[in-house]
């Protein structure tokens, strides 16, 4: 069975195709709750505009966070959220997006490239020990769900361990968040040492 937004992904494909925008590099964070892909984001982002490189850097989970009134998924809403964001971008000329989200499974990561259109593709997975991630995870949430998050880090990261989408994997642990990001950049050749 296929989940509920492929249809929602090939739909958009066939827009984006139309359209003729087509991202030159995707740089896809990955890692569970707590590895700092948000962070590490965001200071990737300081580091390629302060080299004058252009880009988008897109939390792809706040595209998402919705509760909907009705029976649709808020990943179709997420996907279609990228795409205007990727045509906008697109339209202004970028051709590199950096883009944070815990790819689960193979499905999700054909659902995101389809949408973004790269011709080069790169996952980088943060990882850190499961103490550092729930100690990051509790002290980021402080809300009703803090236990719940804190529990999903071990889940997630068993997820993603299985699933071994990464062509990469970047220690985010005892180090400041300039050399994670660094070092991912490197990695994805993105820009030299």
């Amino acid at each position: 069975m296929q989940p509920l937004h492929y249809g929602i992904v090939s739909e958009l494909i066939g827009a984006i195709e139309q359209q003729g925008a087509v991202t030159e590099s995707l740089l896809i964070i990955t890692g569970s709750m707590g590895a700092g892909k948000s962070a590490v984001l965001g200071e990737a982002s300081d580091i390629l505009a302060l080299r004058h490189i252009s880009h988008a850097a897109i939390d792809l989970d706040g595209l998402g966070l919705a509760y909907l009134p009705s029976a649709a998924s808020s990943d179709d809403v997420m996907y279609r959220n990228l795409q205007s964001i990727c045509q906008n971008y697109a339209a202004a000329g970028v051709r590199r997006i950096v883009l944070a989200r815990a790819m689960e499974d193979r499905v999700e990561l054909e659902s995101c490239r389809g949408v973004v259109l790269a011709t080069n593709t790169m996952v980088c997975r943060l990882i850190a020990s499961i103490e550092t991630m729930q100690r990051r995870v509790e002290t980021r949430e402080s809300g009703l769900a803090q236990q719940q998050y804190v529990a999903r880090v071990s889940k997630l990261n068993a997820i993603l361990d299985r699933a071994r989408l990464e062509d990469f994997v970047v220690v985010n642990e005892n180090r400041s968040v300039s050399d994670v990001a660094n070092e991912m950049l490197i990695k994805a050749g993105w820009i030299s040492a």
